[in-house]
C-alpha cells in the first residue's frame, strides 16, 4: 500500500469516532476528527484535545532544559525495524489494533510516572523488568500473546503488537524496554515507538488519565 493509502486508511478508520457536533469543538485532533473514544480500564474514555485556547503546559513537562546525561535527545529510531510513529498513527492504533486486540499500548515508564499520568487504554510494563535475570519475565511474555512451541523455545506469531513510549525524546526508557523485548526475541516488525511520549501529547493538549487515583 501506498504512503497516500496508508495515510487515507488511518484518517478512515479515526473518522468512526468523529463527531457528529464536531462544527462545535474549537481545537480538533484534525479538521476532520473530534475526538476518538477508548476503553480504559472497563471505562470509556474520549481523547480529544483541551478547548481552551489559552491553556499551557505548566508543570515539568513544560522544561525545555535536562542535564545530559541521562537525559538526552534520542534517535528518531528506537532499534532497526522498529517504526517510529507519530500522534495521529497512535490514535489511528488505539482504533484499530487496541480495539481488536491484536495490540497492545505500553508505558515503559516506572510505576509511580505510569499512576500520576498516561495516555488512556495503556498498560504499564516498566523498562527495569524487561531484563533477562527477571525471573517473571515468561509470564510477561506470555500475557503479551508470546508462547513456548513444542521445542521449549519462545513462539511469537501470535505475539501482540506493542507501541511504546515514556515521557519524550529526552526519555530512554522506551527505547531500553524495546531493545531488552527484542533481546528475548520479539520481533522487530511487531513494535513500534511513539518518541514524542508524554511531553508532546501533553503538549498537544490530548487527553490523559491518572489510573492510581482512586474511584
Amino acid at each position: 500500500m501506498t504512503l497516500t493509502g496508508k495515510l487515507s486508511t488511518l484518517l478512515g478508520l479515526l473518522a468512526l469516532s468523529f463527531s457528529a457536533h464536531a462544527q462545535e469543538t474549537k481545537v480538533g485532533i484534525t479538521d476532520a476528527i473530534a475526538y476518538v473514544d477508548v476503553t480504559h480500564n472497563g471505562q470509556k474514555v474520549r481523547i480529544q484535545r483541551i478547548q481552551d485556547q489559552g491553556n499551557k503546559i505548566i508543570d515539568d513537562f513544560a522544561k525545555t532544559s535536562r542535564p545530559c546525561p541521562p537525559f538526552c535527545i534520542h534517535p528518531m529510531s528506537a532499534a532497526p525495524g522498529v517504526e517510529t510513529i507519530g500522534e495521529l498513527e497512535l490514535l489511528g492504533f488505539l482504533g484499530k489494533e487496541v480495539k481488536s486486540g491484536a495490540g497492545v499500548l505500553v508505558d515503559a515508564r516506572l510505576p509511580e510516572f505510569y499512576k500520576a499520568e498516561t495516555i488512556p487504554s495503556a498498560i504499564n510494563i516498566p523498562f527495569s523488568i524487561v531484563k533477562p535475570d527477571n525471573p517473571h519475565m515468561d509470564k510477561v511474555l506470555a500475557a503479551l500473546g508470546v508462547r513456548k512451541g513444542a521445542d521449549g523455545k519462545a513462539d511469537f506469531s501470535a505475539a501482540k503488537t506493542l507501541v511504546m513510549f515514556c515521557n519524550g525524546v529526552w526519555c530512554d526508557q522506551s527505547p531500553r524496554a524495546i531493545q531488552g523485548l527484542i533481546g528475548f526475541g520479539y520481533p522487530a516488525a511487531k513494535l513500534k515507538y511513539y518518541r514524542d511520549g508524554m511531553q508532546m501529547w501533553r503538549l498537544l493538549g490530548l487527553t490523559t488519565v491518572v489510573p492510581g487515583k482512586p474511584k
